[in-house]
């Protein structure tokens, strides 16, 4: 432990200070741990003794997400919270998608292997080298958010698919770079173990994918599939057969996906973003002339 500082005030005799309290059996796992990242930013800088103290707590993390820090936070402020962070299970870097690159994400990385969750959702000044150096060093990797990165191309994601056996929840929203190909890649590679995927706003995947999706997802638990305009009928038929784990899917902006096809699944109890086309025109009438007709809904 650094030497302690004097605060400058007289210490009644007797009385402990809080850097007198045992560091890591008391102010690390009973203290620290619930202040909040913002706060230790300011708390580091009220001494040498309270920075070696912060530091040592954010050494030790397991968690770590920017946003906790703001909803804009410094590269410098990164760097320096992250510097000797060698045990995280869980990042998430929304707040930096501005500025956030390869030269920052991949030392990160190498020194965290154990990673089983990474959320890089925006983050656009990425490449394929921070994908792969995620894919190559962080094995027990389980869930992925890459959510509006257009730079995710089919390549990277067959990296993804070959080196992450874990890999349970993917989210690729708006990976418009993506298609069938890269998409039918991933199911037979990963496909027994994804049980979330979101493909949502991605107007180059099509029955092709979605059709692999379900005949290689049999746990598959949810499906974002909303804005895939190629995304027709016979993709939820197969979904509906070839996945019963199957709790929610979202197919809104899908023009060509009919009720007859999601009917299976209503009845299933599957959660669908769509509703049927009689409640639809319920709501219409209603709204059109302030009251709900008296309808049969069992009909």
């Amino acid at each position: 432990m650094p030497p302690m500082e004097h605060s400058g005030g007289e210490q009644e005799p007797g009385a402990v200070r809080l850097l007198d309290l045992p560091w890591e059996d008391v102010l690390l796992p009973h203290v620290l741990h619930w202040v909040p990242l913002r706060q230790l930013l300011r708390l580091q800088r009220v001494s040498r003794a309270f920075r070696a103290l912060v530091q040592l707590h954010l050494a030790g993390l397991r968690r770590f997400d920017a946003a906790q820090v703001g909803s804009q936070i410094p590269r410098a402020a990164l760097a320096r919270l992250l510097r000797d962070a060698e045990g995280l299970q869980e990042l998430a870097l929304a707040p930096c998608h501005e500025w956030l690159s390869d030269d920052d994400l991949v030392p990160v990385l190498a020194r965290n292997p154990q990673l089983r969750s990474v959320a890089l959702a925006g983050c656009s000044q990425l490449s394929r080298r921070a994908l792969g150096a995620l894919a190559e060093g962080c094995p027990r990797l389980q869930r992925l958010s890459l959510a509006h990165c257009d730079w995710v191309d089919g390549l990277a994601l067959r990296g993804l698919a070959d080196r992450c056996p874990g890999l349970e929840e993917l989210d690729l929203t708006a990976c418009r770079q993506l298609k069938d190909e890269a998409i039918v890649y991933l199911a037979q590679r990963r496909g027994a173990g994804l049980r979330s995927l979101s493909l949502a706003v991605n107007a180059n995947v099509g029955d092709t994918a979605v059709q692999e999706l379900a005949r290689n997802c049999p746990q598959l638990e949810h499906l974002d599939l909303t804005g895939c305009l190629r995304v027709g009928s016979d993709s939820v038929r197969t979904l509906a057969e070839y996945c019963p784990a199957l709790r929610s899917l979202r197919v809104r902006h899908c023009h060509h996906v009919a009720e007859p096809s999601l009917s299976r699944l209503r009845k299933r109890g599957v959660d669908i973003d769509v509703e049927p086309p009689l409640h639809q025109a319920l709501v219409l009438l209603q709204d059109m002339a302030g009251f709900a007709p008296f309808v049969n809904l069992q009909v």
